[in-house]
C-alpha cells in the first residue's frame, strides 16, 4: 500500500475516489492534488515497443522496486519504505520481502478510482442479488462483511499500424430446383424444394487498420474471465501517472512481461484483422486462407486501472468478487443456493404434473 503522510498530523493521508485530493482520516486534513500539467500530459505517450523489447528503454522510463510473487497466487507483491511484512491483497496470504530489487518499467498513466468503497459494495450487493440461485445469506454476509480492497491492476497497451495480406475464398450462394417425393396422409405426393448451393471463387487481397490502445491484462493473479467480464474500460480517462492517486490504495506489479504482453496483444489484433478480411472478401460466405500482417510504429503503455475486490468464505467454499472501479461492473464466482435449485425443481415437477393432469381431464 502507498503511504502519504499528512502535512498537519502525520497519518498516512487516502485518496478519495471521485475527487482530485487526498484526505486525513486522522484530523481531517484535505490536500488538493495538483492539476496535471501540459508537458505531464505528453509525457503520458507511448514508448518505443521494440526499443523496450530490445532493452534500449531510456533509464528514465524504469524504476527499482523491492517485490516479492506471492507464494500462492503469484501476485507480484510492492513493498514500501520500511515495510517487510504484509497481507497479498488478492489472496490474504502472508508475504515477506525477499531480498534484492526487481527492475521494471514505470507506469505512465492511471485511471483513478471513481467509485468509493461503499458504492463498490452497494454494486456487488446488487449483482448477487439479481442471481436468483444464490444463497440469501452470502448476500446479508457481503452486504456486513469486511471492506473492500482497493487495488491497482497493470495493463499494456498497444499501438500499432498494421498491413496484412491475405488468400481465401469468396462464396457467393445460388438456388437450384429439384424434385422429392414426401408422404402425406399415408400417400408419396411429389414436391418441389429450392436448394441452395455455394459457387466457390479464390480471392486475394490487402487490408490495413491502425490499433490505438489495445489493453492486455499484465496480472497472472486474476482470471481472464474476471477482468475481461470488467470492460470496456474508459481510457479516455487515463491521467499521467502520480503517486498521489495510488495514496491508501494497494498497486500490484506486472507478472505479465512486455514481450508475452505484446504477443497477446497481437492475438487480440489479428481477430478483428480477421474480422476486416472476412468484410474485404464479400459474398454470402468466406472461406480465410492465410494471413500475413506486418508490423509499423508499434508503441506501448504501462498503465494502472482501478478495481475493487473482495473475497469471502461462506459455509465452507470461498468467493471473490472484483468490481470495475470507475464504471461498478461486476464479476466473481457465481455461488448456487442448493434449497432454491431444489425448490426451482419441485416447482416444475409440479407445474409439469398440473399440466398432464389437464390434458388426460381433456
Amino acid at each position: 500500500m502507498r503511504h502519504w503522510p499528512c502535512e498537519s498530523c502525520g497519518a498516512d493521508l487516502r485518496f478519495a475516489p471521485g475527487q482530485t485530493r487526498l484526505v486525513c482520516d486522522h484530523c481531517g486534513h484535505v490536500q488538493d492534488i495538483p492539476e496535471t500539467a501540459p508537458a505531464d500530459r505528453r509525457g503520458m505517450g507511448e514508448l518505443d515497443l521494440r526499443a523496450a523489447l530490445d532493452d534500449r528503454l531510456p533509464a528514465s522510463a524504469c524504476e527499482r522496486v523491492r517485490t516479492t510473487p506471492c507464494p500462492s497466487c503469484g501476485a507480484l507483491v510492492e513493498f514500501q519504505g520500511a515495510i517487510h511484512a504484509t497481507e497479498c491483497p488478492f489472496c490474504a496470504t502472508p508475504v515477506v520481502v525477499g531480498t534484492g530489487e526487481t527492475r521494471l518499467i514505470k507506469p505512465q498513466a492511471v485511471i483513478p478510482f471513481r467509485l468509493t468503497e461503499r458504492e463498490a459494495r452497494q454494486a456487488m450487493v446488487d449483482w448477487l442479488g439479481r442471481l436468483w440461485f444464490a444463497p440469501n445469506g452470502l448476500v446479508q454476509y457481503a452486504r456486513k462483511g469486511r471492506a473492500l480492497s482497493g487495488i491497482y491492476v497493470p495493463y499494456w497497451t498497444f499501438d500499432a499500424a498494421t498491413r496484412s495480406r491475405y488468400t481465401g475464398q469468396r462464396g457467393d450462394a445460388y438456388y437450384t430446383t429439384r424434385t422429392v417425393t414426401v408422404q402425406v396422409d399415408g400417400r408419396p405426393q411429389r414436391r418441389t424444394q429450392q436448394v441452395r448451393q455455394i459457387r466457390w471463387t479464390p480471392v486475394s487481397g490487402r487490408v490495413a487498420r491502425d490499433f490505438d490502445d489495445v489493453l492486455v491484462l499484465a496480472s497472472q493473479s486474476l482470471p481472464h474471465r474476471y477482468t475481461e467480464a470488467l470492460e470496456p474500460w474508459d481510457l479516455s480517462a487515463l491521467t499521467p501517472y502520480r503517486p498521489d492517486w495510488l495514496a491508501g490504495f494497494t498497486a500490484e506489479g506486472y507478472t505479465v512481461d512486455l514481450p508475452a504482453g505484446w504477443q497477446r496483444g497481437q492475438e487480440i489484433m489479428a481477430r478483428t484483422i480477421r474480422g476486416d478480411v472476412a468484410r474485404a472478401i464479400g459474398g454470402d460466405e468466406q472461406r480465410i486462407g492465410r494471413v500475413e500482417t506486418s508490423y509499423d510504429r508499434e508503441s506501448f503503455k504501462h498503465v494502472l486501472l482501478p478495481v475493487w475486490m473482495a473475497a469471502y468464505r461462506y459455509n465452507g467454499k470461498s468467493y471473490r468478487f472484483v468490481v470495475n472501479g470507475q464504471t461498478g461492473r461486476v464479476q466473481g464466482e457465481r455461488p448456487w443456493s442448493a434449497w432454491k435449485i431444489a425448490f426451482a425443481v419441485l416447482l416444475a415437477l409440479i407445474a409439469a404434473g398440473i399440466a398432464a393432469l389437464i390434458t388426460q381431464m381433456r
